[in-house]
């Protein structure tokens, strides 16, 4: 299958977890003590790849119960899975989103997290002032990779997928931003990704710094320039 193109960027749609903040190890704790009395046999990698919805549905899929699925988002939630404030941007993060917003760009959140805690992220970090348009895991009836949320923030910016750039760190980034027809970075952070999956991705990348750079690049204001972005200068 072809890559999508890219044509003049003019919005930048992000991932939230392992993208813009670095809250992965602790949802991965949190699903992995919510589970471990009911799915004891599963390590983190399996978890990890079965993210990307909201936790309700997720748990009820692994558990393949309602009541143990009950139990299970009660621990979740015990476990300190919504506060905002234990989880922290990525080194470079608000640099880039000030770059991008300078340049004209639109700017908008594509998460399987829930409304209340991406909420909790985004006010814990000031984020909103950058974003045009946030879409969570509970926002519509659809979840990743389904191509939904993302079309719905290319309908709310005005722009078409060939002027956008999607990041994120799952397969299921890469599944629905291809659905979508939007170019979309993979961040692997380390980890081993299928080829049918990461041959799809636009770019391929280990780390979000570097997935920023790429961004940075694809949209400077000149061919070959950087523009103004130098991490930990704002």
């Amino acid at each position: 299958m072809t890559k999508q193109t890219i044509s003049e960027p003019r919005a930048v749609v992000f991932d939230l977890d392992g993208t813009l903040v670095d809250s992965m190890p602790l949802v991965l704790r949190a699903f992995a003590h919510a589970l471990a009395p009911f799915r004891p046999d599963l390590g983190v990698g399996d978890i990890f790849q079965r993210l990307g919805g909201p936790p309700a549905r997720t748990l009820l899929e692994l558990t393949g119960d309602e009541t143990k699925a009950a139990e299970a988002l009660r621990r979740l939630d015990s476990f300190g899975f919504d506060n905002g404030a234990l989880v922290q941007p990525f080194p470079g993060m608000h640099d880039l989103l000030h770059t991008l917003q300078a340049r004209g760009l639109k700017l908008a959140v594509w998460t399987g997290r829930d409304r209340f805690t991406t909420q909790a992220i985004v006010d814990a970090h000031e984020l909103g002032r950058f974003f045009e348009a946030v879409v969570c895991g509970d926002d519509l009836a659809t979840h990743k990779p389904h191509p939904e949320g993302l079309v719905c923030i290319l309908q709310q910016l005005g722009v078409s997928p060939s002027e956008t750039l999607y990041a994120g760190d799952a397969d299921a980034d890469v599944l629905g931003g291809v659905e979508a027809g939007v170019p979309t970075i993979l961040i692997r952070h380390g980890r081993e990704v299928e080829v049918s999956v990461a041959s799809r991705a636009w770019r391929d990348v280990q780390t979000p710094a570097e997935a920023y750079r790429v961004i940075v690049e694809a949209t400077a204001p000149l061919r070959g320039q950087s523009g103004s972005y130098a991490p930990g200068k704002i």
